[in-house]
């Protein structure tokens, strides 16, 4: 097995294009909270309420943008349990390949393990492009955001607990 990573490590690799994301949401609300407060201070109506949706869009995707990273790292230490008691598994892969994030949660704990090289073969079979960012239940299904699967899957994740210490694994390895 490879040397494991620190926790944090990880946490933020399965969530980096989430943490992008989060960076310029943050950076959105900063210039639209700039922009509503001039609004304000004119007292032009159309132009506050243009500004306050703005700034409300963009600082509500911040909590969002936060909670799918938490979930996505729920999904990893799952992943990483499971690929380590079965190995590489076309079912595990299968349950992981719903949107970008999710893969890249799989791919994580699988290159953390040291079968990567699998489950990206297994991804580029399936049709999945490097460019597939959209998750494919929203193509699927329109009204996504009035399903209880999609706010539980994707933000409210129960907390998963791992089943092994790797760090400690692969250190009694190597002594």
């Amino acid at each position: 097995m490879p040397i494991q990573p620190s926790p944090i490590f990880s946490y933020f690799r399965v969530g980096r294009l989430l943490y992008g994301a989060l960076l310029l949401f943050i950076i959105e609300s900063w210039v639209y909270g700039i922009q509503l407060k001039n609004a304000i201070n004119l007292e032009s109506t159309p132009w506050t309420l243009f500004w306050a949706w703005s700034f409300l869009f963009s600082f509500i995707h911040i909590y969002l943008v936060i909670m799918d990273g938490w979930s996505r790292y729920q999904n990893y230490k799952r992943a990483k349990d499971q690929f380590f008691i079965h190995g590489f598994n076309e079912k595990i892969a299968l349950f992981y390949i719903g949107s970008k994030c999710q893969r890249m949660a799989a791919e994580t704990a699988a290159e953390e393990l040291g079968i990567n090289d699998q489950i990206q073969q297994y991804y580029r079979n399936f049709g999945i492009k490097w460019y597939h960012y959209i998750p494919y239940f929203m193509i699927k299904e329109p009204f996504f955001l009035f399903k209880k699967l999609f706010w539980s899957r994707t933000f409210l994740e129960r907390f998963y607990e791992p089943k092994f210490d790797y760090r400690a694994m692969t250190k009694s390895q190597s002594v």
